[in-house]
């Protein structure tokens, strides 16, 4: 993409209402704009990164053996009646009547829509598992949103749903997510420490937050030292296999967030124990029947009598993660995006537009990336040089190319790796090596 064709519209100054980093940077690198108060259009750079993020999300859940679905954003209120959380939920759902006067809302989560369309499909323990997800826009009224995409009102989640016929079956399921939640975020480039958690409004007896560590993080946490050093993913997982000593590997040691941390605890710890700050990009629940009896989603057992299923609720922050990325990985100077994530992976830099030489190696050097499938904007912009290398360094794309009239007196132009700032000149045979590995 050429960047006088793409609409990025950066900012000089930052809005005065960007309290965090992601939120300034998102909102000066062209990735957001706000519509109203917690509520952001999605610019191309930021939806590319979205589509990303979600992509990865998708893979892992399918590979996990989980079915892909799609469920209405507008949900009846019936429904919530039926499992009592429809006055219990609070201010934060936005209910709503249509034109019929009948009761509806905008759903903030779907354990209720996809029970009901469980229970009129599901009638016998053969049928089981079933484990079904889906990535969806979401809306919890706020009532202070801030901090960007962090804690917005409308959002982009994962959640996916198991329906198991007893407990032992369910703990099977919420093991195949524990490890799909780890390969997850590895893949984008994060390390997401497993911490037990309450269940809060969702209710349920089982439940670990996923948590990154970041300097700017919302909460305090504490871990065992052996979690910032530990290789999440370090062969295949065969989900049909008993993943519990895996999933017990990881929940052996002390990991906690701020309301759960023991202090007695992290004192035997010693000198192993890591305290910082956290965001959380991802809960699981196991919750048992709470939503099955309520809603009367029942299947036949082996012994020809009714039970009520036993469910699980997983949630993945989709949107959210573009901002806790951000928190991770970030600079005085801007964005530095994981090369999984990147809206790009190489930002071409002319640094002398008009110069035919330059227009040359920058055209040949963009349709030869362009075809080896590396996706690159090319700044063809007749600017400054420094405003260019300023507008890379904030969109923050993994590697940066500069071509300019002195190196290519030489045949070299500059190779700069976004992460650690390191620059090398180099040919451009050597450059398109590089970057096609």
């Amino acid at each position: 993409m050429r960047l006088t064709k793409f609409f990025l519209p950066t900012l000089k100054e930052t809005p005065a209402e960007a309290q965090i980093a992601s939120h300034r940077l998102m909102l000066r690198a062209g990735a957001i704009r706000q519509a109203s108060a917690g509520i952001y259009s999605w610019l191309p750079l930021g939806f590319r990164v979205l589509k990303k993020i979600e992509q990865i999300v998708r893979e892992e859940q399918d590979a996990a053996g989980f079915q892909e679905m799609l469920m209405p954003t507008i949900q009846p209120a019936e429904l919530w009646r039926e499992s009592g959380r429809y006055d219990d939920y609070g201010k934060e759902m936005l209910r709503i009547q249509d034109r019929h006067e009948r009761d509806m809302l905008f759903g903030p989560t779907n354990e209720e829509l996809i029970t009901d369309i469980f229970r009129a499909s599901v009638r016998s323990y053969r049928d089981l598992p079933q484990l079904l997800y889906h990535i969806q826009w979401k809306f919890r009224d706020e009532v202070r949103p801030r901090f960007g995409v962090m804690r917005g009102r409308e959002f982009l989640m994962k959640d996916s749903y198991s329906f198991d016929l007893d407990y032992e079956a369910a703990k099977r399921s919420y093991n195949k997510m524990f490890i799909a939640y780890l390969r997850t975020f590895e893949r984008m480039g994060l390390k997401a420490i497993p911490m037990r958690a309450d269940s809060g409004p969702i209710g349920g007896d089982m439940s670990h937050e996923f948590v990154i560590l970041a300097e700017t993080g919302e909460s305090e946490v504490g871990c065992h030292r052996d979690f910032i050093d530990m290789d999440w993913i370090s062969s295949d997982i065969g989900y049909e296999d008993d993943l519990q000593p895996l999933v017990d590997g990881f929940t052996a040691k002390y990991a906690a967030t701020d309301d759960q941390r023991d202090g007695e605890q992290e004192k035997a710890l010693g000198d192993d124990l890591v305290v910082g700050r956290g965001i959380e990009v991802g809960h699981i629940f196991h919750f048992g029947n709470k939503y099955s009896k309520a809603m009367n989603a029942l299947v036949t057992g082996p012994d020809g009598a009714d039970v009520a299923v036993e469910m699980g609720s997983y949630g993945i922050g989709v949107s959210r993660l573009v901002g806790a990325i951000i928190e991770a990985f970030h600079d005085d100077d801007g964005i530095i995006w994981p090369e999984p994530v990147a809206p790009f992976r190489v930002g071409l830099i002319n640094i002398k537009v008009g110069d035919d030489a330059c227009a040359e190696a920058c055209g040949n050097l963009y349709e030869a990336l362009q075809a080896g499938g590396v996706e690159v904007l090319y700044d063809d912009r007749d600017l400054r040089p420094g405003v260019k290398f300023a507008g890379m360094d904030l969109i923050g794309l993994p590697w940066q190319v500069v071509v300019g009239p002195r190196g290519l007196k030489n045949g070299l132009v500059e190779l700069k790796e976004r992460k650690t700032g390191e620059r090398q000149e180099l040919s451009i045979e050597s450059v398109l090596a590089r970057l096609a590995t």
